[in-house]
């Protein structure tokens, strides 16, 4: 999406070439390939653990580092050094999206037409919105303080990064539609007006 972002505002002439079916298909086969690679590593590594502390876990479905609080076996260190592969895969992810908006904010701030900007800024605020959702919830899952962790928070945290932001996706996306941003904003008003 910040690649899409960044081609359709810096070089908007050249959308056609440089995003055409085989750059689609290129980026979508790097993506799931990347994906693919990564659930292999982790499965292959958890599959491969004992479990000597039981196998009841407090989450809604198995975490990797809840797993990791149930091993007892050597394999440890090498699902260490898969989720280490994972946060430098995740790290790529993140450097590349904040590249292509620095690209895409300095190309707007160019712009001499007010509308021109805010219509670029609008494009890009739903992918934004999205990408800062589930990464405040993610890195608060995993960075958390560990007076902070218990059970009950550590489920719905986890619960926050995995439900909420694919199932607000479509919503957030949508916002650019006139007729559903008028239906929220009725809705909110229905809201407020049984509050008072």
């Amino acid at each position: 999406m910040a690649y899409d972002r960044y081609v359709a505002i810096c070089n908007p002439l050249h959308y056609g070439s440089l995003l055409g079916s085989r750059a689609c298909a290129q980026m979508a086969a790097a993506a799931w390939g990347s994906g693919v690679l990564n659930a292999v590593l982790h499965a292959a590594n958890t599959f491969s653990l004992s479990l000597c502390h039981g196998n009841a876990m407090d989450q809604f479905f198995c975490e990797i580092p809840q797993i990791l609080k149930l091993s007892c076996s050597d394999a440890y260190l090498r699902e260490v050094w898969a989720l280490l592969f994972s946060i430098s895969l995740a790290f790529v992810c993140f450097v590349f999206i904040v590249l292509s908006y620095m690209q895409i904010f300095r190309a707007v701030l160019r712009m001499p037409s007010e509308h021109g900007r805010q219509k670029a800024f609008s494009m890009c605020l739903p992918h934004l919105t999205v990408v800062s959702l589930f990464l405040s919830t993610i890195t608060f899952a995993y960075l958390k303080p560990l007076s902070l962790s218990s059970p009950t928070l550590n489920l719905v945290v986890s619960f926050l990064y995995s439900v909420v932001p694919p199932a607000v996706n479509p919503l957030i996306y949508s916002m650019r539609n006139k007729v559903l941003k008028d239906a929220v904003w009725k809705f909110f008003e229905y809201m407020l007006l049984q509050n008072q």
